[in-house]
């Protein structure tokens, strides 16, 4: 038996054999995922109950009605599909969604949105998810609760508050490196000046919320902490009608397999919102401390207990609520 190369999970050899485009027959799926195509349809068969092409035609028809929904031509999203003929494409289209795929375009923006609106059933809970990526449902979990809703909303009221107090400071209180080249990630670049521990603040749930959504990345920000004000406020409501979605639902252990990044990774929803939270509470305390080091005494300690506190005193606080 041919075996998948070391450090490969099988939610990654599907999004590599079942998304690529070029992949358009089984023999072609089953050498991408390194297996033969018998072993191959044998264990996607088995482990995702549903066989590997019938897979691949699902999604690339999600994806069609997604691209469609987002202006691309008929022909365009045929080709993209892996149809040889536009006929073929919108017979096949036609009996997944009900109507014509140019019926579906005209659409447009009248079709429903959100990460649902394009989905056809599954027998496995995999879905395609824009622009390149898969979605795996998981069982229903447990909700998040008062305390994640206590975290999340904490975790923006505070960043905001942040970034208010650093509107005021000149570039070289925002810009003056404080242990050079820190980072609390390696890959995220350092946390080593006031500026750029703001941006990761707000730019982290910019990614992560793309991520969720299906949207593109945004622009790494400069650390301008009024640019970044407009930008928490933007992204602030949706981050937290996100987390909200994913409790109404009981979406926690659903799993986002994003293929944007090399090799593709599989993201459990939960530890999405765990590692978000984390890091933003490791950064907020490291921007007080740098606030303070720039002679802002105002920015307290950050702790829940207190915020709360003082939520309870004023009858309409601001925010994020």
């Amino acid at each position: 038996m041919t075996s998948t190369p070391a450090g490969r999970d099988r939610l990654r050899e599907l999004l590599d054999a079942v998304l690529d485009e070029h992949n358009r027959s089984l023999g072609e799926m089953a050498r991408d995922a390194h297996a033969s195509p018998f072993h191959y349809a044998r264990q996607l068969r088995r482990d995702a109950g549903e066989p590997p092409v019938a897979m691949r035609r699902r999604v690339a028809l999600v994806r069609a009605a997604w691209q469609l929904a987002g202006g691309a031509a008929v022909h365009e999203a045929a080709e993209a599909a892996g149809y040889d003929s536009v006929d073929g494409f919108a017979r096949a289209f036609a009996r997944a969604y009900g109507c014509a795929p140019s019926a579906y375009r005209a659409a447009g923006e009248a079709a429903p949105a959100g990460r649902t609106a394009h989905w056809l059933t599954a027998p496995n809970g995999i879905h395609f998810h824009p622009p390149a990526s898969l979605w795996v449902e998981g069982e229903p979990a447990p909700g998040g609760g008062a305390v994640t809703s206590l975290m999340v909303t904490h975790d923006l009221e505070d960043t905001r508050a942040l970034l208010a107090l650093a509107v005021d400071l000149d570039d070289e209180a925002l810009h003056a490196v404080h242990q050079p080249g820190d980072a609390m990630l390696d890959w995220d670049g350092p946390d080593d000046t006031l500026a750029a521990v703001l941006a990761h603040l707000v730019f982290t749930k910019e990614v992560w919320l793309a991520s969720i959504e299906g949207a593109d990345v945004p622009a790494r920000p400069d650390g301008d902490p009024t640019a970044l004000l407009d930008r928490h406020d933007a992204v602030a409501p949706r981050w937290l009608a996100a987390i909200r979605d994913i409790d109404r639902r009981g979406a926690w252990g659903d799993r986002l397999v994003d293929a944007l990044c090399d090799p593709p990774e599989s993201f459990l929803l939960a530890g999405v919102v765990a590692h978000v939270l984390t890091y933003s509470a490791a950064r907020r305390q490291r921007a007080r401390l740098l606030l303070r080091a720039a002679g802002v005494t105002a920015a307290g300690d950050g702790d829940p207990l207190q915020w709360l506190i003082d939520r309870s005193d004023d009858p309409a606080p601001g925010g994020t609520q």
